[in-house]
């Protein structure tokens, strides 16, 4: 699925992270290839995004690359892989994807590939939003009973998106905010690139944070939005046993299915 733009065809891709261990589930391969009603969440999350009619996918492989490598595989279409070889943090995944997107242009979703219930309809909406609001950044972002652990969305009095704060950096205030960061974000795929070798390691993880290409966008006065999906589910992951099993759960409860 194409959309028309003022300026033509604006062209879409992907970028899914999936370099995540495992140790916690107990297994020795990647954590996105943890089995959700007998399908790999990685799984899940590319056919999500195929069927929001984006093709152009990259695959952020990191631990157990041979397994992410076998399964894309399996895969009767094409999906790109790049090896980011140390786990330094969100940001950083995306920079290694940063010949992809240059070759891909137009608006780029990345995705966790452990977040099997972000649906094709959150994608696409969003998506609408983000290119309707003429952003250059947009972040899918859901409302939650219980935000522990998830970075939290700040908005101005008018609204306006103009902070995320990951959970290890949040004060008292905003770790009360119950709008919270999906980890999926639409952005204008230049205006990122502009950016990303940009965002520093300067918090308490020592990590590339990619909702720091959304602050320094802010700081070039570029637009910034939120987009809430309407089911939470979207934030959903799981990072041990008992967590995938309430995933199956719910995946039985509320008919979702790969």
């Amino acid at each position: 699925m194409n959309f028309t733009e003022e300026s033509g065809i604006m062209n879409k891709c992907a970028v899914i992270l999936a370099g995540g261990e495992g140790k916690r589930m107990k297994m020795n391969k990647p954590k996105p290839l943890a089995e959700v009603l007998g399908e790999p969440m990685l799984k899940w999350v590319i056919n999500s995004v195929r069927r929001a009619g984006i093709e152009k996918i990259c695959v952020v492989k990191g631990f157990g690359k041979e397994y992410i490598d076998e399964f894309v595989s399996t895969l009767d279409f094409p999906v790109e892989t790049v090896y980011q070889a140390e786990r330094l943090g969100t940001g950083h995944a995306v920079m290694q994807a940063k010949s992809f997107l240059e070759q891909a242009g137009g608006s780029v979703v990345i995705l966790n590939g452990d977040a099997p219930f972000m649906d094709s309809d959150t994608i696409r909406d969003s998506y609408e939003f983000h290119s309707g609001e003429k952003n250059s950044a947009t972040v899918i972002s859901a409302r939650v009973d219980d935000p522990t652990g998830y970075g939290r969305i700040v908005r101005d009095d008018k609204g306006e998106v103009i902070a995320i704060v990951e959970q290890k950096d949040a004060d008292e205030k905003t770790a009360a905010i119950n709008e919270v960061n999906s980890g999926g974000f639409w952005f204008d795929t230049e205006k990122l690139l502009s950016v990303l070798g940009e965002i520093k390691s300067d918090n308490n993880a020592k990590e590339y944070y990619l909702p720091d290409a959304l602050k320094l966008l802010l700081k070039k006065n570029e637009k910034i939005g939120a987009f809430t999906a309407k089911s939470p589910d979207t934030v959903l992951g799981a990072n041990d046993r008992e967590q995938l099993k309430e995933l199956e759960e719910i995946a039985v409860k509320k008919g979702y299915n790969c």
